[in-house]
């Protein structure tokens, strides 16, 4: 049976993705509307479930972490960490949302700025605070914790029992060895392969624009379709070659060079930016975020206005949700040899408070800039509207622009190069039944594929079909999560714990 699986979810996923790329190209109009209808109708009918699994996810994650089962390694006894802590740390943010920190860091919080949620003043000081407090809670604990379910079910199944690193094979102790290697076991496994897909391509759409819009205004690189199109295929050459040259050699190199450019951009915004209000933001904000978290992971009101609460929080919730398959992967493939309770802390709480301290330094130069009237109405508009334009506008109010917005183009690249090569590797893992070290052909082809179709959206029209269209295809990842937890607890009381 395990040897049928293979090309069935291989193949599925290939026919699946063909069929969407010409459906979604040939009639972009029509397959706009409805996929936008099907994300319409699953956010507002089921947007409660969505903020209830958030939640879900991060309390499951902290009782395992603190739980008897906190030091059970994710390796068999005695198999120590296969990468240092560093590396380990570099390879999991990079593919986590390390781009999307760079895209949104500016942006997401003057769009809250603008447009706050309802009974707060839009540009106001209260808008401002609203602001780094929504930005703390979408990239904090929550989808870490999220990720952290996948990969840690993944992890330990795969290193510690020695099963094949499929999601399916995480449900076996709920559903049965024939469910899992059966029709159930090839559905999940092949949406997650197109979840997957979906994403990265959808990342990388939306990376090529930024580092566009970044090149235009530094080196005055015209914006236009003919130049996103040569990024893609440029960024596409490294990305592959990385993936097929292996973790150690091709994906860990990059990584740790992509860490060490965020941690000096943060290091020098916090120089040039204003000192005291970033660290107003930072002890504030993480004050704000933790006193109203139940509230903030659960904002949906039976009655009254949910309008920003569906824009935004939801919608964030549903994409962490269709990231999960493929961050939960990669971070299950580097980890073995973590006791779970590192993992848990490792994979959750690190990287939210990275991306905490991020947005205190990011958010508050744009931020400071809107409240002290530097920046135009207008200009706090056009960045709400066009994000990818964001961080390159505000950095031309502060010192060195143009050296510190070409470095910030090179952090983009690397960023994306990241996520894209963990990604060839994660696709090649489950279209190749798990295997921890995929043939190289299947690599080159999902690089190739994942190249193609983002060209492809891009002259359609736009990804935000594509971008639909997985957090649709992702929903049903919330029960298969559901399932995983569950089956984990069973797997994991069947441990012999020493006293």
């Amino acid at each position: 049976m395990e040897k049928k699986q293979t090309p069935l979810v291989y193949y599925i996923s290939l026919i699946v993705c063909a069929v969407i790329f010409i459906v979604e190209v040939g009639f972009y109009l029509s397959f706009t509307q409805v996929y936008n209808f099907l994300f319409t109708f699953l956010t507002r009918e089921f947007g409660w479930l969505y903020c209830a699994a958030m939640f879900a996810f991060v309390v499951f994650a902290l009782f395992i972490a603190f739980s008897k089962w906190g030091n059970i390694r994710l390796s068999k006894d005695g198999e120590g960490p296969e990468y240092s802590t560093m590396s380990w740390f570099a390879m999991l943010f990079g593919c986590g949302m390390g781009v999307g920190l760079v895209f949104w860091g500016v942006a997401e919080p003057m769009s809250f700025y603008l447009a706050p949620k309802a009974g707060i003043t839009p540009m106001s000081a209260d808008s401002a605070n609203f602001a780094i407090k929504a930005a703390f809670m979408h990239w904090g604990v929550s989808p870490w914790a999220n990720y952290a379910v996948i990969g840690l079910a993944l992890a330990y199944f795969g290193f510690r029992l020695g099963k094949k690193a499929m999601i399916s094979t995480t449900l076996v102790p709920l559903i049965g060895e024939k469910r899992a290697e059966g029709l159930v076991g090839i559905v999940v496994d092949s949406l997650a392969v197109f979840a997957t897909v979906a994403g990265i391509v959808t990342s990388l759409g939306l990376g090529v624009m930024q580092i566009n819009s970044g090149l235009n205004q530094v080196l005055n690189v015209p914006s236009n379709l003919t130049v996103q199109i040569a990024i893609i295929v440029a960024i596409s050459v490294i990305y592959i070659y990385t993936a097929i040259s292996g973790i150690e050699k091709g994906i860990k190199m990059i990584s740790d060079i992509n860490l060490y450019l965020f941690v000096g951009l943060m290091i020098v915004g916090l120089i040039i930016g204003p000192r005291v209000e970033i660290l107003n933001n930072f002890v504030g904000g993480i004050g704000a975020y933790l006193q109203d978290f139940i509230k903030d992971s659960v904002l949906i009101n039976g009655y009254g206005d949910n309008e920003w609460t569906f824009n935004w929080r939801i919608f964030y919730w549903a994409w962490f949700i269709a990231w999960a398959p493929f961050v939960g992967v990669f971070i299950a493939r580097i980890s073995k040899g973590r006791t779970i309770r590192e993992f848990i802390l490792g994979v959750a709480i690190v990287p939210a408070l990275t991306s905490i301290i991020w947005f205190s330094i990011f958010g508050s130069l744009g931020l400071h800039l809107a409240q002290t009237g530097v920046l135009p109405k207008e200009l706090v508009e056009q960045i709400a509207s066009t994000p990818e334009n964001g961080l390159f506008l505000v950095l031309n109010y502060y010192p060195f622009t143009k050296v510190i917005s070409l470095v910030a183009i090179i952090l983009l690249n690397t960023f994306f190069i990241t996520s894209a090569n963990s990604g060839t590797f994660v696709l090649s893992m489950l279209s190749s039944d798990g295997n921890p070290n995929p043939p190289k052909k299947k690599m080159f082809i999902w690089g190739v594929i994942q190249s193609v179709m983002a060209i492809g959206m891009m002259l359609a029209g736009g990804l935000k079909p594509l971008q639909t269209i997985s957090l649709v295809a992702a929903f049903p990842f919330i029960f298969v999560m559901f399932m995983e937890m569950a089956s984990l607890i069973i797997a994991l009381s069947k441990e012999k714990i020493a006293s």
